[in-house]
């Protein structure tokens, strides 16, 4: 797997897992999916992804998305 699925995945993971603690915990759980969202954007753009950069100091391949 290369760092754009990895960074895929996680984000993914998070949004559903601050999903169902925002529902069944607290509703501020729900910044959490926010700030998942504003990031992905933001890196659509930008190319900056702080998971990403991570990925890539552990040894993961890189994909077409982060370089």
């Amino acid at each position: 797997m290369n760092i754009d699925r990895t960074v895929f995945a996680f984000a993914g993971l998070l949004v559903c897992i601050s999903l169902a603690l925002g529902f069944f915990s607290s509703p501020y759980w729900f910044v959490l999916t926010a700030f998942v969202g504003f990031n992905m954007f933001q890196a659509a753009f930008t190319g900056f992804c702080p998971i990403a950069i991570l990925l890539k100091r552990l040894g993961l391949r890189q994909g077409a998305a982060f370089k």
